[in-house]
């Protein structure tokens, strides 16, 4: 099976795989990259969930929404790229869906933790996984704290939580730091939309942000 997949690759699009820590903006910069002319022949990844649907969602468009029972079939079937069980409820990659849309030649892009991401890259290789860090963990603080979602409790999880993703994400394949939202999302369409790698300077300034955040 993987060796199927893996000739099938050589004809599809792109599989990208994209994690950041909470608060570091990878949500917004995804949702600008895909308003790019470039982004014609890219699409979001939808996942499978076991939760309600909520009235502004629609259904094979926010997510694939299904019963428990059919969860648990797909993941025995082996169904899933990744998977997580988050509050109780199921969420998922189909992989039936990934492979069609790459089949057309259209790029996917998945916005996962980094957990969800190391399913992915297992089983696909040949995936592209980009991390996005933030300058440094003062400026998360600052970050989660101008969004005025979480209490103190909270945050300070968060930024816990980023430490041991950052930990993780540093083996990614192509690491950017977001410390402004425009550079940043320039590195974000070069990595995704052209061939090219990122300029010398801001990849020197990933790697300064990376050291300090491992520090």
């Amino acid at each position: 099976i993987y060796f199927t997949y893996n000739k099938l690759f050589l004809s599809m699009g792109k599989l990208f795989v994209i994690s950041a820590p909470s608060g570091t903006g990878k949500t917004s910069l995804i949702q600008s990259a895909l308003k790019d002319p470039m982004a014609s022949s890219s699409k979001l990844g939808i996942s499978c969930t076991t939760r309600d649907r909520r009235a502004e969602e629609i259904e094979g468009t926010s997510y694939f929404f299904i019963s428990d029972d059919r969860f648990e079939e797909k993941i025995l079937n082996n169904e899933f790229l990744e998977f997580a069980k988050v509050f109780g409820n199921y969420y998922g990659t189909p992989k039936d869906w990934v492979l069609a849309t790459l089949e057309k030649k259209e790029n996917v892009i998945l916005e996962l933790d980094t957990q969800g991401a190391l399913q992915v890259k297992a089983r696909f290789p040949e995936a592209n996984t980009i991390f996005i860090i933030p300058p440094s963990y003062e400026d998360l603080q600052k970050r989660l704290e101008k969004r005025n979602q979480d209490t103190d409790e909270v945050i300070n999880a968060r930024l816990k939580e980023a430490k041991k993703e950052v930990s993780i994400g540093k083996s990614f394949d192509r690491i950017l730091v977001n410390n402004d939202f425009d550079e940043a999302l320039e590195d974000l369409k070069t990595l995704m939309f052209t061939n090219n790698d990122l300029p010398r300077n801001r990849k020197l300034h990933a790697e300064k942000s990376l050291d300090l955040l491992l520090d």
